[in-house]
């Protein structure tokens, strides 16, 4: 009864933002949200629990995504994927997705690999710090969509991501409704990564009052070699805004 609450809330909550899921998907939703219950503690995967909790503010909130961007048969890295969120829901809604879930905890990344084996995803799960793996020659400009939901500033999510992401690709970060300052403040790291500010996608994720914001982010040039620089450094030494005149520490080695 429990799984089947989360396949119900699932199915009305993308039949109001007219996304049309696959056979199996829902099932699959089940599968998932069976998995996450049984190992969230010993991952450490979320403080959300529960069925109701985990297929709103877990599944949902990850496949808006799908209304903001075009992700059939594109190449996506989900980075610092945590619990395969946002990667695994936008996996089972549009299976064309070449995925790879990238974390730097090792349990999770252990957590994420038997999660595709569950689901039969065939997802490339990967543990690595996104800061260093961003220089790997298979993983960089690799990607037509990199996305995060990851807890930090959006000048440091954009450093650490938009190296994975190839010329013409996108960087999607998952914000809160309330992210204008942020926003505005990574400005000068958008342009200083050879990107710009696609566009913003304000929502609600369905049947509740929770307001999200999703930030898209343009990839216009490579991404300068010097970035990402090591995580002490970004978190330093932010780059700031170019039309402050304010120096990121870039200068420093690596």
């Amino acid at each position: 009864m429990t799984t089947e609450i989360v396949s119900s809330i699932v199915s009305s909550g993308v039949e109001s933002l007219g996304i049309a899921l696959p056979p199996r998907a829902l099932s699959a939703f089940e599968s998932y949200f069976r998995y996450l219950e049984e190992r969230r503690q010993y991952f450490n995967l979320t403080a959300i629990s529960g069925a109701e909790e985990t297929a709103r503010f877990h599944f949902l909130d990850s496949l808006v995504l799908l209304k903001a961007a075009q992700f059939n048969n594109m190449r996506v890295i989900d980075i610092g994927s945590g619990a395969g969120l946002p990667g695994v829901p936008l996996k089972i809604a549009e299976p064309s997705i070449d995925l790879t879930l990238l974390d730097s905890t090792s349990k999770r990344v252990t957590f994420l690999t038997e999660l595709s084996t569950v689901l039969g995803i065939g997802a490339a799960c990967l543990h690595a710090r996104a800061e260093v793996a961003a220089f790997d020659p298979g993983l960089r400009d690799g990607f037509d969509i990199a996305v995060s939901r990851a807890v930090a500033r959006l000048n440091t999510l954009c450093e650490l991501c938009l190296p994975y992401v190839r010329v013409g690709g996108s960087f999607i970060a998952m914000k809160g409704a309330d992210s204008d300052s942020e926003i505005h403040e990574a400005g000068g790291a958008i342009s200083a990564l050879g990107a710009e500010l696609q566009g913003l996608f304000d929502y609600k994720i369905p049947y509740t009052d929770s307001a999200r914001r999703l930030v898209l982010i343009r990839k216009l040039s490579a991404t300068p070699e010097k970035y990402p620089r090591r995580f002490a450094r970004i978190q330093k030494a932010p780059i700031q805004l170019a039309s402050l005149g304010e120096s990121d520490g870039s200068v420093d080695s690596r």
